[in-house]
């Protein structure tokens, strides 16, 4: 997708390093893109009002309030990408923010130009998923799933998948019976080519698959290619009516430390719970924590 059908991006930064903002926004400005600048978080209605498609958020800035407005945010708006662009954190607070809604982090100090391609590339694939809502529901299976509403349904309920898990899971049923390699998955899903060793694809097709297994346990949805990657096709379990051996058990594999783990370290689930334990800053680093 070319800067042109990319078509105007509209950015919302919510950060107080100047310097960094001030970068950051000469660099948008110079690439056409409407921004607005923020230093306190606005009511997330007024979001909705300000019709941006894209956010680069210092969590820091929201304090204790930093994971209920994310959550309400992504809720509210689960088209907006969201760039969490902040100082030092631990892996759990990552997940937490990934699975919360985030589509991408980035920790400081951070190029802007780096940022604002991540941003980018956010859009890009905001953009391309809403092309696709206008193709209607998707039905496979027992399965129905709804580009409109970020959401999969088996026999009437709803699958409770994250943002992130539904796009594994859409992307690979609009390619039902084709296999996709787990860089063309990563890719289209996360927006940027995968860094060597990556297991974010494999951990999150995972977890789709246990909600599918969970949701709709007479049918099997995705099966695996070992060494290739995926390919969804539905098939009743345990039948004889397709030609396809029933997929090995898959070997548990951790995520790198910029994707998502299956789970967090069991000292750092507490901080799940918990909220976020404040860490001091390395020398050179921005000096804010979420906590």
């Amino acid at each position: 997708m070319t800067a042109t059908e990319l078509g105007p991006v509209r950015l919302a930064i919510l950060d107080l390093d100047s310097g960094f903002v001030r970068v950051l926004v000469k660099r948008a400005d110079d690439l056409g893109w409407q921004y607005r600048r923020l230093e306190a978080a606005p009511r997330v209605e007024e979001f909705v009002a300000m019709r941006v498609n894209a956010l680069v958020v210092d969590l820091a800035v929201l304090g204790e309030n930093a994971w209920a407005f994310l959550d309400r945010l992504t809720e509210v708006l689960p088209s907006l990408g969201v760039v969490v662009v902040t100082g030092r954190s631990s892996v759990a607070q990552r997940v937490r923010g990934l699975r919360a809604g985030a589509d991408d982090w980035v920790t400081k100090p951070a190029h802007p130009e780096e940022v604002l391609a991540r941003v980018e590339a956010v859009v890009r694939r905001r953009k391309q998923a809403s092309a696709r809502v206008e193709t209607g529901p998707l039905v496979a299976g027992e399965l129905e799933i709804r580009a409109d509403q970020f959401q999969a349904f088996a026999r009437g309920n709803s699958v409770d998948l994250t943002r992130r898990e539904f796009e594994v899971l859409q992307l690979l049923a609009q390619t039902e019976g084709k296999v996709l390699q787990r860089e063309e998955i990563y890719q289209s899903v996360w927006g940027y080519a995968m860094a060597h060793g990556d297991r974010s694809v494999d951990v999150f097709v995972r977890k789709v698959r246990q909600k599918l297994e969970k949701a709709s346990p007479d049918w099997n949805y995705i099966h695996t290619h070992f060494g290739v990657g995926y390919r969804f096709q539905p098939e009743r379990a345990g039948g004889d009516d397709g030609a396809l051996v029933s997929d090995p058990p898959e070997r548990e594999v951790p995520a790198v430390d910029h994707g998502l783990p299956e789970e967090p370290a069991a000292d750092e689930l507490a901080l799940l719970d918990d909220g976020l334990a404040a860490e001091p800053p390395q020398p050179g680093e921005h000096a804010a924590t979420v906590r």
